[in-house]
């Protein structure tokens, strides 16, 4: 049997931004307000205004941990649940809602979101199940100053990438100028998945949870992968997103494929290393093997409501998050420039181009499909042997399809 989800909104149509009223934190009656939240600039400016909204009759807990997506379905499971509010992704959703964790949103929305606006309204078979207020995206992370003393043109493909490496490396300006986020577990997984998406190609067979990746384009994007190593540190399989930044500060890599979420510390000309920021540029990511589409996966990140709370809970919740997201929140310069915001009064930043380059430049979303997570999974455990030279692609793209299968079969997705 396979289970099915219908997510109905378009990710370009979000940026359809246009103003209204501010939104006041004015929750009557008591309610306890508890976040689970990921780790990074932009959420932390969420998080912090939804923190305003306690008083002596609404306690408002927060947990802001890169660990989140691997903490929040053991969270939410427990009655009641541990967080009323979980900030999440189109794939970090997904998990909860195979499990029934969260709850539909039509009504909130109905007595307190005035100020949403419909493109934000994530509908899950029909019912509102998150409100989005963020678009996200890997993109591509350059030097514009090394690239231009030594000629060379910023690349918009893989292997136009591979080859400024190589022109850096014969300059002796930089012996391992790439960095990509290999550390093995999720933010591998994502890597081949991006990579994976500028193949144009299937994740699973047409109708089914059967996976349909052992392919040519599956062996292609691995290769990819691998040619990418050859200019990447020999600590790569640490490398990830959340410790990029040094790397880039400490001028070890020109080149870095990084979220346009946290590309504001990146070119942040007031933070630790001003002539770095002033010199960092973005584009979209490239494409490869003449396909024409950027290897990348457009996401959205906004917040789910658990099930398994009061409903004193849950409307106190939902209005400290809407006082979190209104206009307000953009109407802050540094805080516009965090992200690329979903949210009412939004005019576009520096930080969003990459995103908004994406999106222009024909990249997809991120597959809400409910096994999508389980594939995730298995990728990001059975890469690592290939890049480091223990298996072949065949074998390795054999192992994930295994670990799948095993996976996908006990969740009752195959039969």
């Amino acid at each position: 049997m396979t289970k099915t989800l219908l997510a109905t909104t378009s990710l370009a149509a979000l940026f359809g931004l246009a103003g209204a009223a501010s939104a006041q934190c004015t929750i009557e009656g008591e309610g306890s307000v508890r976040i689970l939240a990921n780790d990074f600039q932009a959420l932390h400016a969420v998080v912090s205004r939804a923190t305003e909204c306690a008083s002596d009759s609404v306690e408002v807990t927060t947990n802001e941990t890169t660990e989140h997506k691997d903490i929040q379905v053991a969270a939410l499971s427990t009655d009641p649940a541990a967080y009323t509010v979980a900030v999440v992704a189109n794939g970090s959703l997904v998990p909860l809602l195979n499990e029934g964790l969260t709850r539909p949103l039509d009504d909130l929305v109905a007595q307190y979101g005035q100020n949403l606006q419909e493109s934000q309204l994530i509908r899950i078979n029909g019912e509102i199940m998150a409100i989005a207020f963020m678009a996200n995206s890997q993109m591509l992370h350059y030097r514009a100053d090394l690239l231009e003393e030594n000629g060379i043109a910023v690349p918009t493909t893989y292997e136009e990438l591979l080859e400024a490496s190589a022109a850096l490396r014969e300059a002796g300006v930089m012996e391992t100028p790439l960095y990509a986020s290999f550390l093995p577990g999720w933010d591998l997984g994502e890597e081949f998945i991006n990579m994976y998406m500028g193949s144009g190609q299937p994740f699973f067979e047409d109708g089914s949870a059967q996976v349909a990746i052992n392919n040519e384009a599956g062996i292609a994007a691995l290769e990819m992968m691998k040619a990418m190593t050859e200019y990447m540190g020999p600590d790569m399989m640490t490398y990830n997103s959340n410790e990029a930044q040094p790397y880039w500060e400490n001028e070890e890599v020109a080149f870095m494929t990084g979220w346009g979420s946290r590309t504001a510390a990146f070119i942040d000309e007031n933070g630790a290393v001003p002539e770095i920021a002033a010199a960092t540029e973005v584009v979209a990511m490239p494409s490869w093997g003449g396909n024409g589409i950027p290897a990348t996966t457009l996401w959205w990140d906004g917040f789910a409501m658990a099930k398994n709370i009061s409903e004193e809970d849950a409307a106190a919740s939902f209005q400290a998050m809407m006082y979190a997201l209104s206009p307000e929140l953009v109407a802050d310069p540094e805080v516009a420039g965090l992200a690329a915001w979903l949210v009412n009064g939004y005019e576009p930043q520096p930080a969003a181009e990459g995103v908004i380059a994406n999106m222009q430049a024909g990249a997809a979303p991120y597959p809400m499909t409910p096994y999508m997570g389980l594939l995730h999974t298995a990728l990001g455990d059975n890469l690592a042997e290939f890049l480091q030279g223990q298996e072949s692609a065949e074998e390795a793209l054999e192992d994930v399809e295994a670990a799948y299968t095993t996976a996908a079969t006990e969740a009752g997705f195959i039969q």
